[in-house]
């Protein structure tokens, strides 16, 4: 076991995923014997508003909240999202950002602009960013739900842990939910450790 708290922030959209990747990882820590402290704000989430989670785990965790400049990782399903929460990224952190831009309700009502080019932007800033489109990958295995099964693939192996982990709690997760979900599940896993090895 790792002898380090590691804090994980998950951010994107509602309808994208990010709670269940985030339980998903807290379930993965605990099966391990971490403590694993969770916590997230949804803001009009079944509307596509923000979503962002914070995923603690180590021998002993105090508060679930991620304080800014220190997230090991970033887990971005929307690029804006990725560079709003990017200061809370360590400087030596690394975030794994989907390009599959979705604009926010405050965007489409004009209360705020979609950044130009988020992703170059974090990178100017000089945060360690490897991105892919898992949006679209979803899209093209035929369920854009798959997003988070891909971005977690795209984090398995960044852990302090197996990758198999992550691929057995995400099989617990799925299991009741009928074989051919299950298997495109692991599918979408697969893709995004691929994409992102």
């Amino acid at each position: 076991m790792n002898n380090e708290v590691t804090n994980i922030l998950v951010v994107g959209i509602g309808g994208q995923g990010v709670m269940t990747a985030a339980d998903i990882l807290a379930t993965s820590a605990l099966s391990l014997g971490y403590d694993v402290k969770k916590t997230e704000v949804a803001g009009m989430a079944q509307r596509g508003g923000v979503v962002t989670s914070h995923v603690r785990f180590g021998p002993k965790v105090y508060s679930p909240a991620i304080q800014a400049g220190d997230a090991d990782l970033m887990l971005a399903f929307e690029p804006a999202e990725a560079l709003r929460w990017a200061s809370h990224l360590k400087d030596n952190g690394l975030a794994m950002v989907n390009t599959f831009a979705q604009e926010p309700p405050v965007v489409s009502i004009g209360l705020f602009d979609y950044p130009d080019e988020p992703i170059e932007k974090m990178r100017k800033m000089g945060v360690e960013t490897h991105d892919y489109n898992a949006g679209q990958s979803a899209i093209d295995l035929g369920d854009r739900r798959l997003v988070n099964s891909i971005m977690l693939g795209a984090i398995s192996d960044r852990l302090p842990f197996p990758a198999g982990t992550i691929e057995n709690s995400l099989t617990a997760r799925f299991k009741n939910k009928g074989e051919a979900l299950l298997a495109l599940n692991h599918q979408a896993f697969e893709l995004g450790r691929k994409a992102f090895s």
